[in-house]
């Protein structure tokens, strides 16, 4: 088989992600027939049909719904390579980690400070993120990053654990399920969540940050499933629910497989440390304003 170019993979995720050939062909700059010729030169290459084409519509066949999941990913590494390479090249070395303001848990600056005093130590640079994480990653925009699971996929991703903590519902005080001791998921069926901006649309509200999340929770457009961390952190006239059944949230430094740098792999190993410390210590770490305890390079 011929070498898959990236030119054509990032032709055919263009009208896999529209389904549409005129609409994909002017995002791309392109005429429609070229376009289109582009592609069955690619399905006849594969020897496979990646789209079911009629009058009306275009869909993915169960082969376009692989090759969509795998040229995400092989564009994004293209793109992180490149990235990679050009930042090697400038000759000042630096860590580039991604991080949503306050979702570190206080975890953030004595990690830090540790990983500071390793030989394989070099500046880091704070991206706050609120949008997936885990994108800024897989293209090259960062190199490490503070991920949240179950809201984060992590697949595929090299990980550290550094926290787990419950989950509760943040609630009005009207609202009908806030005098409840605890709660199971089944009781919060039906209702609007707070969906972070950059994720899956599963229905929920779209908030950018922990101020907009207060917002729609205090009028009673969404309730919230937060770790306690967070919860302790904000100032509210909420109420908070444990969630029993609740899959834990996860805190975690992640970074892509394989990556074989030294000054990663120091910040993962002070991480760890820090994080069992506190685990050992059992006493919450004051959650600060990202702002004032990282500073940008």
């Amino acid at each position: 088989m011929d070498r898959v170019e990236t030119r054509e993979l990032a032709y055919f995720v263009a009208v896999a992600e529209t389904l549409h050939f005129g609409r994909a062909a002017e995002g791309l700059g392109l005429a429609q027939p070229a376009l289109s010729k582009a592609v069955r030169s690619l399905e006849r290459r594969l020897e496979v049909t990646l789209f079911d084409r009629t009058s009306r519509r275009v869909e993915l066949t169960p082969a376009g719904e692989v090759l969509l999941d795998e040229a995400r990913k092989a564009l994004a590494a293209v793109a992180a390579a490149a990235r990679r390479t050009q930042r090697a090249g400038r000759g000042v070395p630096y860590l580039a980690l991604a991080a949503k303001p306050g979702g570190d848990a206080g975890l953030l600056p004595p990690i830090l400070r540790r990983y500071e005093s390793d030989p394989a130590a070099v500046p880091v640079e704070l991206v706050t993120a609120h949008e997936d994480r885990v994108s800024l990653l897989r293209d090259g925009r960062a190199d490490v990053a503070l991920l949240h699971t179950p809201f984060d996929d992590a697949g595929g991703l090299e990980t550290e654990e550094l926290r787990a903590e419950p989950r509760s519902a943040l609630l009005p005080p009207e609202h009908r399920l806030a005098r409840r001791s605890i709660l199971q998921l089944s009781d919060l069926r039906g209702e609007p969540v707070g969906r972070w901006a950059g994720y899956p649309d599963d229905g929920g509200v779209e908030v950018t940050d922990l101020a907009k999340l207060l917002r729609v929770t205090s009028r009673g457009r969404a309730v919230a499933l937060l770790p306690q961390s967070v919860l302790d952190a904000l100032d509210h006239n909420l109420v908070t629910v444990p969630v029993v059944d609740a899959a834990p949230a996860r805190l975690l430094l992640a970074w892509p497989q394989g990556t074989r740098s030294p000054a990663i792999s120091a910040l993962a190993r002070a991480a760890r440390e820090v994080a069992a410390e506190c685990r050992t210590a059992a006493k919450p770490v004051r959650a600060a304003g990202m702002a004032e305890r990282v500073g940008g390079r």
